[in-house]
């Protein structure tokens, strides 16, 4: 049986190329350049690239990037659109859990979500971290943004669906944050690039910095970064506040 994220990214891509959440690509693109001290002959992982937008800027702008993706018809959409664009993009097809990659890349990126915190279990979560941290050479670097546990314990996550209803093609029916797990459960409605209606069962891990933290020095990364996120604008500037839904993370081997 399919995984709700499984579910949920079928002939969804153009779709999902119109949502609020990802029309930040170029100022993103250029945070990540700014990390990467403009050094176009570095090579990245973009694990979880989805339609590809931040693996087409980068190559765009003479970045060797390599998009990772669990989607079949993610990566075929994002393949179609490199192709419009005069692109050879290399797309392939990994769960990123058991990448098969070991010190290949410079720089890894997972963005917008990226499969790491949609997994079921925090194990599973962890592995994906893992994973692309073996992909990584020594002194590589890893930039990501996850959900922000410190958000839901001020807030309702429910009004920021129910705010952001006008502007995505999905509807929340009901959502419930466990404090024990730090994990939000909601039934929510997507709309597919064929008009076709579809109820998931979403289950999605917000994390604290702390946990972050910690993850990633059990993994062996020397410094950590942990910032806010302002879409199309990420900036070392924005320190991390109860006001943000996501966290921005830069961390270096």
């Amino acid at each position: 049986m399919k995984k709700w994220y499984e579910s949920l990214f079928e002939n969804y891509g153009q779709t999902y190329d119109k949502e609020c959440f990802v029309q930040g690509t170029l100022g993103e693109c250029d945070f990540i350049e700014q990390e990467l001290a403009y050094d176009e002959s570095l090579k990245i992982i973009d694990v979880g690239c989805g339609t590809g937008r931040h693996s087409i800027e980068l190559t765009k702008r003479g970045y060797h990037v390599t998009g990772i993706d669990l989607s079949d018809s993610q990566l075929a959409w994002a393949g179609e659109k490199a192709k419009q664009s005069g692109l050879k993009i290399d797309f392939q097809k990994h769960d990123a859990r058991a990448l098969p990659f070991k010190g290949q890349f410079d720089a890894a990126i997972m963005l917008c979500g990226g499969g790491f915190p949609l997994m079921e279990t925090d194990e599973m979560n962890f592995e994906i971290l893992k994973s692309v941290t073996k992909a990584l050479k020594n002194k590589g670097k890893l930039v990501f943004t996850t959900l922000n546990g410190l958000f839901p314990l001020y807030h309702s996550v429910k009004q920021v669906h129910e705010s952001a209803g006008d502007q995505t093609s999905a509807t929340f029916k009901s959502d419930t944050f466990d404090l024990m797990t730090f994990r939000e459960h909601q039934k929510g409605v997507f709309e597919d690039d064929a008009g076709n209606k579809k109820e998931l069962e979403c289950n999605e891990r917000f994390y604290v910095p702390s946990e972050i933290t910690w993850l990633l020095k059990t993994l062996g990364y020397k410094r950590i970064d942990i910032l806010g996120v302002k879409l199309g604008a990420f900036s070392r500037k924005d320190k991390l506040t109860t006001e943000d839904f996501e966290m921005l993370v830069v961390a270096e081997k």
